[in-house]
């Protein structure tokens, strides 16, 4: 077997903003396994300033991947010798199990990927001034979505809320779901409040008020909020199931939210199913700005899990040079469309 990685800079149609800042551009790595028989790829979905493997021995990591694949190491053992690099372990996940598969990017056969059924999804509205941020939340609602999540956190609060009004005052909760992601943005002093605020809206939920870390902040804030809160940051780099427990134990959230590339791809998300299902916690999954060949993967894996809720998959369409797939947002749903094929060059 030849194992090799390959490094592709995405690049944002828009540059894109949350409360961490203004994206232009996304690089990611694909994981590219050879046989005679075949081929599988992974993608290995680093976010730079997110991932807890942002370090600079990345790329080190990934060439000893590929020695390790070529010496005959399985791919289990891998997996557990790469728990401090997350996204790779996804990519290695993924790229065996693209090679073992009959198509090499039909992962989870299954009426998602026979264009039978589609997913439903949020509508993602990204950070901006006022008339950019209107203008996104009129184009999803024409485009169908009835799920809308807007990043918040980045202009004044008064403002967000202004344009969250003008949604509500349209449609009501039962027409249009509304989510907000503040992306950590408030601080613990304020954040009950702005809840409380928010709350009036009737919002489906916020996902991760405060920055991750403050255990006993956010449980406090998930004990007392009008608003049910998600956790999304909070997730990253809790590697083992005893420290997972014990951050669901100690938080008790209304819900959280799975990004496979941050928290060791489908073993991991497998793991967070499990715990939260135990802890009466909600749960949905989200792509964390892959290009098209991990958010193929993601999305399939998705529809198996069987979520009744509007899954967070709608980032295929963010970028100039994407892989040409046949993921397809229509109706505010991601569908896998028959008549379009895969183009990845290699």
């Amino acid at each position: 077997m030849i194992a090799t990685f390959q490094k592709h800079i995405l690049n944002f149609k828009i540059p894109s903003g949350t409360s961490r800042g203004v994206m232009n551009s996304k690089e990611t790595y694909f994981l590219i396994l050879k046989t005679e028989e075949g081929f599988g790829v992974g993608e290995c979905g680093l976010l730079r300033g997110l991932s807890i493997d942002d370090r600079p021995d990345y790329e080190e990591e990934l060439a000893g991947v590929c020695e390790n694949i070529e010496l005959g190491v399985t791919e289990v053992d891998l997996y557990e010798a790469l728990q401090e690099f997350p996204s790779i372990q996804f990519g290695v996940e993924t790229a065996f199990k693209s090679l073992h598969s009959e198509n090499s990017f039909e992962l989870f056969p299954s009426e998602f990927t026979r264009g039978e059924a589609a997913i439903p999804i949020n509508g993602l509205v990204w950070m901006g001034d006022k008339v950019f941020m209107k203008e996104q939340i009129s184009e999803k609602l024409k485009q169908g979505f009835t799920c809308i999540k807007m990043k918040i956190g980045a202009i004044d609060f008064k403002t967000e809320l202004d344009l969250l009004k003008s949604i509500r005052k349209e449609f009501s909760a039962s027409e249009v779901e509304l989510r907000v992601d503040a992306n950590g943005a408030f601080s613990p002093k304020v954040a009950l409040e702005k809840l409380k605020v928010l709350s009036d809206l009737q919002l489906h939920s916020i996902e991760q008020p405060i920055k991750q870390g403050q255990w006993q902040e956010m449980a406090r804030l998930c004990e007392e909020t009008p608003l049910p809160i998600a956790l999304d940051e909070e997730l990253i780099g809790i590697f083992s199931e005893e420290e997972k427990s014990k951050l669901l134990d100690t938080i008790k959230p209304q819900f959280i939210i799975l990004k496979p590339s941050l928290i060791g791809g489908f073993r991991g998300s497998d793991t967070w199913i499990k715990l939260a299902e135990n802890h009466k916690a909600g749960w949905w999954i989200t792509s964390a700005l892959e290009s098209n060949v991990g958010l193929n993967a993601i999305s399939q894996y998705t529809f198996i899990k069987n979520s009744k809720l509007p899954q967070g998959l709608g980032t295929g369409s963010l970028y100039t040079n994407n892989i040409d797939s046949p993921l397809e947002v229509s109706n505010g749903a991601l569908n896998y469309s028959q008549s379009t094929g895969w183009i990845f060059n290699f």
